[in-house]
């Protein structure tokens, strides 16, 4: 029998799933068997071909997804378009950032009308000074299918910029310098770097951190002069241990540089004089197993936020001349109910950023007279967090507060008088009035008896009777709390008679350290129960049905949509997984995958039996299933550099050739961009967008 070749066969079998899509039925991804033995246990992965990059039969595939997808969203681009507008129009497009000071200068942002993308200005000591711009992202992203300036800073003399731009979308930022006053661009460009530069006092040399470009870490540091090829930059030091990270920053106080090498649960600082640049760092403390702390200087005292010996961190000070951990003093003890978020220093105050019973609070403390006062914020579920606080001598708190009803409001706080003043409140166009919502906040009984808060809210006239829509939104991974903040785009939902609700379930920190332990390594499956009783609730209280609950979550939240439509797909009509990191075990036994052993303390190290096993238990692509599923948007952008397109794109394959029902199962992949989806104000709309058509065709709302 002639054999025939197998690039022919695959691109036959690829050809037909194109032409399929034409005609209103799926791709048919190619299977291609491919063992992994792991521990004597062997799985069978048809789609790992799909790893192939730059294989053009991986390209055709993903474009034979994107054309099905367009034509199952046909009936929808009407109202897509509708809500694209809607969005668009409640943004203010000739807008800009409240400024703040910091040497001599005022900095802010502003926006032009149509500009994708933001200016980057100053003015001299008084905000009546002409303006001066630094970067113009709209010229520099000109022509460019991605473009984002990570972050930018600024010489101690005021003249020169550094700043990283990635045109990819894979996190790899070129750093580049701009003479403030010439208004030029030094020819040197640094590659592979994090994106951020430090300056030393001299306003010459500059420390920053390279990437692997293959696991994407930040792994070196190097010292780079101004005006020289950055060939010649010393490499000042490279971490081996590859579960952790490195990044580079500078104290408040200008005085110190520090290099931060971090994982999961332990991290270590070192610091160098600002002012002795061809000195050594020194290191501020060894890193020690499952201690994290983060240091801040002012005057003679090192300030250390820590959770050594205490889960929901206490702020400790050291002097400057001694950091051992014996020389460390409280300031302010640990506490069991009130988990220390963040700390920022002031010559004569200390203001700390705590959460009580999941919500913020802002606890500010005189040093002279040990009194102390919180700020109070008024509604049930909202966000409270610093601003730009660039200066020590100042009396005077920038913080910034949203709530599901709230726009952004950037607030200036006398810590001296206690008043707030508004400085700016992010204007929504199109008639909003926040008086017509309604939020909510409630507690839903786990099934071993843990009380998972959820922030709801609606339009007012929303009535719990069973027949409303309802979107639930969860992450829980990585102790990232998820807080109740203002969206203008989840008005075209709530406006259409949507609820949204937002669930902190186990694996965030929202209720302190240990709801982050009780929802990571052998305790993940906590993450997805929790979603599953608040699905429930939602239903047994009749604010949905499962005729009309909606689930979302992205990156490590879609992870938790792959988990929960395995394990409990009837509760839904239609799910959202963006991003998804859905192939868990195979992703966390490849090293060269970009975050993978930096995640180990996440999930576990699959080379261990007990992580391997507890893993394939709800590894959502190793879980799938002969059963129905609910109506599926599945997304992802092919330079994705922290859930590689390919997870998604296996997933959907293997769902294709398992599902039992006729539900919608579409995948949607982005070719321009990467794990944060479509660079610009504007263009990022569209994803939005789509995403609310697909739920408003399936309930038959077309307008």
């Amino acid at each position: 029998m002639k054999k025939l070749n197998p690039l022919l066969v695959s691109a036959s079998v690829l050809a037909l799933g194109s032409a399929q899509a034409q005609q209103g039925n799926p791709p048919v991804a190619t299977i291609k068997p491919k063992q992994l033995t792991t521990l004597g246990h062997t799985r069978t992965d048809n789609y790992y071909w799909l790893n192939e990059r730059e294989n053009p039969e991986v390209i055709k595939y993903l474009d034979a997804e994107n054309a099905y997808f367009d034509q199952k969203m046909a009936p929808a681009k009407a109202i897509e378009g509708k809500v694209f507008n809607e969005i668009k129009g409640r943004i203010k497009e000739q807008d800009e950032s409240v400024p703040y000071r910091d040497n001599g200068y005022f900095y802010y942002t502003r926006y032009e009308t149509g500009g994708e993308y933001p200016i980057y200005c100053r003015k001299k000591g008084d905000l009546k000074a002409p303006e001066e711009v630094l970067l113009n992202a709209n010229v520099m992203g000109k022509g460019k299918t991605y473009f984002q300036i990570a972050s930018y800073d600024v010489s101690d003399n005021n003249q020169v910029m550094a700043y990283g731009a990635d045109t990819v979308s894979r996190r790899l930022y070129t750093l580049r310098f701009k003479d403030l006053k010439a208004g030029k661009v030094y020819p040197e460009a640094i590659p592979n770097t994090s994106g951020n530069a430090v300056w030393a006092a001299d306003n010459k040399t500059v420390f920053y951190a390279k990437k692997d470009v293959t696991t994407l870490l930040p792994y070196q540091l190097y010292r780079h002069t101004l005006g020289t090829d950055p060939k010649q930059d010393k490499l000042i030091y490279e971490e081996k241990d590859n579960t952790f990270n490195l990044n580079v920053a500078r104290s408040k106080s200008k005085k110190y540089i520090y290099v931060v090498l971090t994982s999961s649960l332990s991290n270590e600082t070192r610091y160098l004089d600002a002012a002795n640049p061809a000195g050594e760092f020194k290191t501020f403390l060894p890193r020690e197993k499952e201690h994290l702390y983060y240091v801040e200087h002012m005057g003679d005292n090192f300030y250390v936020r820590t959770n050594w010996q205490a889960p929901n961190y206490r702020l400790m000070s050291v002097p400057v001349s001694n950091t051992a951990k014996a020389a460390w003093k409280d300031v302010i003890p640990a506490r069991k109910d009130a988990f220390i978020n963040d700390c920022d220093l002031f010559r004569d105050f200390l203001v700390v950023n705590e959460r009580k019973n999941g919500l913020f609070q802002m606890r500010v403390i005189n040093w002279k007279s040990k009194q102390e006062h919180y700020l109070k914020f008024d509604e049930p579920a909202y966000m409270a967090t610093f601003g730009a606080n660039a200066e020590f001598d100042t009396p005077v708190l920038r913080y910034v507060y949203t709530s599901f009803t709230t726009p952004p409001s950037t607030y200036d706080y006398d810590m001296n008088t206690h008043k707030s003043t508004l400085r700016k409140q992010q204007e929504v166009l199109g008639g909003f009035k926040k008086e017509d919502y309604v939020t909510e906040r409630t507690f839903v009984k786990a099934r071993d008896g843990a009380m998972v808060p959820i922030a709801i809210v609606y339009k007012k006239g929303f009535k719990k009777d069973g027949n409303a829509p309802v979107l639930q939104y969860a992450y829980g991974s990585y102790g990232y709390s998820q807080d109740p903040t203002f969206s203008a785009a989840r008005l075209s939902l709530l406006d259409r008679g949507f609820a949204y609700v937002l669930c902190h379930i186990r694996g965030g920190q929202e209720m302190g350290r240990q709801w982050f332990e009780d929802g990571r390594m052998l305790h993940k499956i906590n993450s997805f129960t929790d979603f599953i009783d608040c699905s429930e609730y939602l239903i047994k209280e009749k604010y949905t049905s499962p005729a009309k609950l909606f689930a979302m979550g992205g990156s490590a939240g879609g992870l938790l949509m792959g988990a929960v439509v395995n394990m409990r797909p009837d509760l839904y009509k239609g799910v959202i997984a963006a991003v998804p990191f859905v192939d868990v075990v195979t992703t966390m036994l490849d090293e060269s995958i970009p975050l993978t052993t930096s995640e180990y303390d996440q999930w576990g190290n699959p080379n261990q039996k007990q992580y391997y096993d507890y893993m394939l238990s709800y590894s959502p692509y190793d879980n799938v299933k002969k059963q129905a599923y609910p109506n599926m948007l599945v997304t992802t952008g092919l330079h994705d550099s922290q859930v590689q397109y390919f997870e998604p794109a296996k997933w959907v394959a293997k769902l294709r050739t398992m599902k039992t029902d006729n539900n919608l199962l579409l995948l949607h992949t982005d070719m321009a961009a990467g794990h944060g989806g479509a660079s610009g104000r504007f263009k990022s709309i569209n994803d939005t967008a789509r995403q609310y058509a697909f739920m408003l065709m399936l309930l038959g709302l077309n307008s």
